[in-house]
């Protein structure tokens, strides 16, 4: 066995925590609001030399007249693309918003009220009932958090003005595939800014490779409320890309689950913190995303659901010597005194830097934003 150590940095588009990658996205975004299409005469003469291109691939005209239908060029998409904002989140403070207390309840409340669709997806597919649920829950908050940015206007935008236009390009081919095959329609194709689309954020090139349909109507429809052809969909990317029947992913060192036979490697991915034996699957899960980070958060996050225990070593002190713990109070404390920080996970994020900008402010105080032990005692710590 081998321990390996590394820094997580993670690129992160507004709230998720890994970017568009395999079949997946990570940790849920904030919802998006409805965006507008504004006239590109550009956009419209790259449309138009696509269209001779989508009819080349096997793309009926049929098809294409009826994507495009009220499609059109997405200002706001390409202003999301080229202003990613970077964090550089640690294992910790990842794993807090992947893992959350509200998170594992909600997957509890997901695998008891699908348990028999679950059940029968993990006969099939051999992958476990809690990791289908704990992708769920990462990829779109069991379902809350799909997306809702039309997915033609949106691919079509970023294949003619983006960074990456020959990727975007092909996933809006797979795209026009999906609607001439009938899974759904172009109204119902909504997904991310980036064309990730449905219950588990599949980009359309992942779909045609792995979705199925699991309901027997049909269709291929990870879009409906009801997410039993999206959940056996995940199920079936794990098991087609190499997923041991009856293997765990992993665990920390020390847990049973990590002792039930030889591991891969031993990670530790932040230190201080703890270690992780893992095994082949976590690395199909990695095909999922290639992250590190990701894998870890859905084995973990499907050792809560299923009733497991939290991690027992500690991360220790961050930067300004606050532990998760003291990060937690500090929000709390902060949300008592009037500056709300939008829950107490122990992250810093935009929220809580403005809390405490404010809280600065209103005892006349320098104002950084910055979390301290100073901060945590004068809030009555």
């Amino acid at each position: 066995m081998r321990i390996t150590r590394r820094t997580m940095t993670l690129g992160m588009a507004a709230a998720t925590l890994a970017g568009c990658s395999g079949a997946g996205t990570g940790p849920s975004a904030a919802p998006v609001s409805r965006m507008q299409t504004v006239p590109n005469a550009g956009y419209n003469a790259w449309v138009a030399g696509f269209k001779q291109r989508a009819a080349a691939k096997g793309i009926s005209q049929s098809t294409i007249d009826r994507a495009f239908r009220g499609a059109g060029y997405l200002p706001e998409v390409i202003k999301l693309d080229r202003n990613q904002p970077e964090y550089k989140r640690s294992l910790e403070d990842y794993l807090a918003i992947a893992a959350s207390d509200e998170r594992v309840a909600d997957g509890k409340a997901m695998v008891r009220k699908y348990n028999s669709t679950l059940s029968q997806i993990e006969a099939q597919y051999g992958v476990s009932k809690y990791i289908v649920t704990a992708i769920w829950g990462l990829e779109s908050r069991y379902g809350t958090r799909r997306g809702n940015v039309e997915v033609v206007s949106a691919l079509s935008t970023l294949a003619y003005d983006g960074r990456r236009g020959s990727f975007f390009e092909s996933q809006l081919i797979a795209a026009l595939k999906i609607l001439q095959n009938g899974d759904t329609t172009p109204d119902k194709m909504t997904g991310s800014w980036a064309g990730a689309m449905g219950h588990t954020q599949f980009i359309p090139t992942s779909y045609l490779a792995f979705a199925v349909d699991f309901t027997g109507d049909g269709r291929r429809d990870i879009w409906d409320d009801d997410p039993t052809d999206a959940l056996a969909s995940a199920a079936a990317y794990l098991a087609k890309n190499g997923w041991v029947r009856g293997q765990t992913w992993g665990g920390e060192v020390g847990s049973a689950a990590a002792s039930s036979g030889t591991p891969t490697a031993v990670i530790q991915p932040q230190v201080p913190g703890p270690k992780f034996a893992v095994f082949k699957n976590f690395s199909v899960l990695k095909r999922y995303n290639n992250s590190d980070s990701y894998a870890l958060g859905v084995g973990y996050l499907a050792d809560r659901i299923a009733g497991g225990a939290a991690l027992k070593a500690q991360f220790g002190p961050d930067a300004n010597g606050l532990t998760l713990a003291d990060r937690k109070e500090m929000q709390r404390r902060l949300t008592l005194a009037g500056f709300d920080t939008g829950g107490a996970d122990g992250v810093i994020g935009s929220k809580s830097e403005a809390a405490i900008s404010g809280y600065q402010r209103s005892i006349g105080v320098p104002v950084t934003g910055d979390p301290s032990l100073d901060l945590l005692r004068r809030l009555g710590g």
